[in-house]
């Protein structure tokens, strides 16, 4: 489990590390340039990984899902490679705080570690769902590919504390 998961453990660790220095308030705040909150960024990634664990579940029910190659999963760490904001995956504007995002995020990753331990390795590699840069990619490469899409989005996140930690007024509207 851990060549599946090693590289996942280390980068939400530092998401993890990244968000511990911020206020509720920071954390919810939407940068004055444009883009996420910090927040935002977090829930993101607790959607994605919870829809991808999902989507697992439903495919190894699927006795036609086609056996394909592995696939260069790992590109898609980089920004340069170009990125879909799937609806599921967006995050909201709700107001949440760090304790419930960080509740989130463990949800989610217990739901995928859960969806991994009730499959065969067999069935992991002999089963695939469409990604929509990489086509079909086989089940087993799910996992590492939550990981490549947390660290795609740790830059964004740094960024994102690093503006809500310089400015010292509340960016955010709270709606609570």
């Amino acid at each position: 489990m851990l060549v599946v998961f090693g590289e996942n453990i280390k980068v939400r660790k530092r998401i993890l590390q990244l968000i511990d220095g911020l206020t509720d308030e920071e954390f919810n705040g939407t940068p004055s340039c444009g883009g996420w909150s910090p927040k935002q960024i977090v829930e993101h990634l607790a959607l994605m990984e919870c829809r991808v664990a999902t989507n697992i579940a439903k495919e190894l029910k699927n006795p036609d899902s086609p056996r394909v190659f592995k696939k260069p999963i790992s590109v898609s760490a980089s920004p340069l490679i170009k990125a879909y904001l799937l609806e599921y995956t967006e995050p909201t504007d709700t107001y949440l705080s760090i304790s419930e995002t960080k509740e989130r995020l463990h949800q989610s990753r217990n739901f995928l570690l859960d969806i991994y331990d009730s499959a065969t390795e067999e069935e992991l590699r002999s089963k695939s769902i469409k990604h929509p840069v990489f086509g079909y990619v086989p089940l087993i490469q799910w996992f590492r590919f939550v990981g490549f899409h947390e660290k795609r989005h740790l830059r964004q996140l740094k960024r994102a504390v690093d503006l809500a930690k310089s400015n010292p007024t509340p960016l955010y509207e709270s709606s609570k």
